[in-house]
């Protein structure tokens, strides 16, 4: 019976025994992390043939010296590989150091600071920046703004990408709106890939500030959990036939496909974007490591060598993500209690709970050994206007710990809700 259906003392007896398992499961001192989408331990054993290139292996194929300083954007053939991955041209890439996410706060700084291109002024002359903020969304990406002092306003998601009605509305409207984040394939958390016409409508906007860009973070681009995958169409090509090249920015990493903390990060652009951002990173660094540029590329070799690759991370991760929503349509959906997506990739499951009861269900959880990401944290400020939505993050438990750790979940959710009904009746 749904809990919505149970009148007051079917839910008080309900509560009960819920309470009863809940403190079963309290007692066994249990310590589970779920709480941030970090790759498992084997999943990183999968790279560790990249450390056999790690010899006497240092010359580039135009015969750079790797060891030395130099190549500000990056050795000819890691530009190749992105190329491939991305579909833009060589020159439309610069070669980062390790985390396409501190590409995206120096991006930002400088925006503050120095404009860009185009720009009449930096940002931070002016009395207001704002950003567009799909939600709900990472929450690093709102930590930068935020951090920066940048004014964030949510847009919601649709099923096929972000509320474009409002977001052309805004950005048509508001010169002080400078940006907008974009996750676009299997959005972190919610999973969604942006549909052709999202992309689309993204590279015809007409925004009121000149010095408006797209942040596409690309994070997910090759993470797929089977061959049946999303695919979404190249936003720099369609901004450049909608005559709006220099609007976007894209950023992509192999943080997730190598190292997290030693992988290959990278920005693109329109050539012009990318001279800009060379002129102003010529300050800032001689060179990244070019030398983990080399290695990373001496193992992947192409792009057929990542897509091989990240199967056999799909064959580690895809279990999980079925445990999840295993335990999910089993105990939560004859419920009426939850809502949740079933993506295709990435790293993600977005839980939205009944309104009112995320913060008390991170709660419990936490109190029955099971750490999960804040409630409130895909918002801005942490904000959650419903208090609904819980980012359950698969990949770094195994799946034993996995399904020990939805079993209290579920019982979570439950009480929760339990709780929520019983208060309104």
């Amino acid at each position: 019976m749904r809990y919505t259906e149970m009148n007051k003392e079917q839910l008080a007896a309900e509560k009960e025994r819920l309470e009863q398992q809940f403190n079963e499961y309290k007692a066994k001192g249990l310590k589970l992390d779920m709480s941030r989408g970090k790759p498992s331990p084997d999943q990183l054993d999968l790279s560790m043939e990249i450390m056999d290139h790690y010899g006497n292996e240092y010359v580039s194929e135009n015969g750079i010296d790797c060891r030395n300083y130099g190549i500000l954007d990056g050795i000819p053939e890691a530009k190749a590989i992105f190329s491939e991955m991305l579909e833009v041209s060589s020159e439309q890439i610069i070669i980062g150091g390790n985390s396409s996410l501190q590409l995206m706060y120096d991006f930002v700084i400088r925006a503050l600071q120095l404009g860009v291109l185009g720009s009449e002024k930096p940002w931070c002359k002016y009395d207001k920046v704002k950003f567009l903020c799909p939600v709900p969304g990472y929450d690093r990406h709102f930590a930068i703004c935020e951090s920066l002092g940048i004014e964030m306003i949510n847009i919601d998601y649709k099923s096929d990408g972000p509320d474009m009605d409002e977001v052309e509305r805004l950005v048509s409207s508001d010169e002080s709106i400078k940006g907008i984040w974009c996750v676009p394939m299997y959005s972190n958390p919610t999973g969604i890939s942006y549909s052709d016409e999202v992309v689309r409508r993204f590279a015809m906007l007409k925004p009121a500030a000149k010095d408006f860009r797209i942040l596409w973070d690309n994070a997910y681009c090759v993470h797929h959990l089977s061959d049946e995958h999303d695919k979404i169409i190249n936003i720099i090509e369609e901004c450049e036939k909608a005559g709006n090249p220099d609007m976007v920015v894209e950023f992509a990493s192999t943080s997730k496909i190598s190292f997290p903390g030693s992988g290959v990060a990278v920005i693109a652009a329109s050539k012009a974007n990318i001279d800009f951002i060379k002129s102003q990173l010529t300050f800032q660094t001689i060179g990244y490591d070019k030398l983990n540029q080399l290695h990373h590329v001496q193992y992947f070799r192409d792009i057929n060598g990542i897509m091989e690759h990240m199967k056999r991370h799909a064959a580690i991760v895809k279990p999980k993500f079925d445990a999840v929503l295993s335990a999910l349509d089993r105990e939560i959906a004859p419920l009426g209690i939850g809502e949740w997506n079933s993506p295709r990739g990435g790293y993600f499951i977005s839980f939205d709970s009944l309104d009112g009861c995320a913060k008390r269900i991170v709660g419990l959880a936490k109190d029955a050994g099971v750490v999960m990401t804040g409630a409130g944290a895909t918002y801005p400020y942490c904000r959650d206007p419903r208090d609904s939505n819980i980012r359950i993050a698969p990949t770094y438990p195994t799946v034993d710990e996995l399904n020990l750790a939805m079993e209290i979940f579920c019982i979570c959710v439950k009480l929760a809700s339990v709780e929520k009904l019983l208060g309104e009746k």
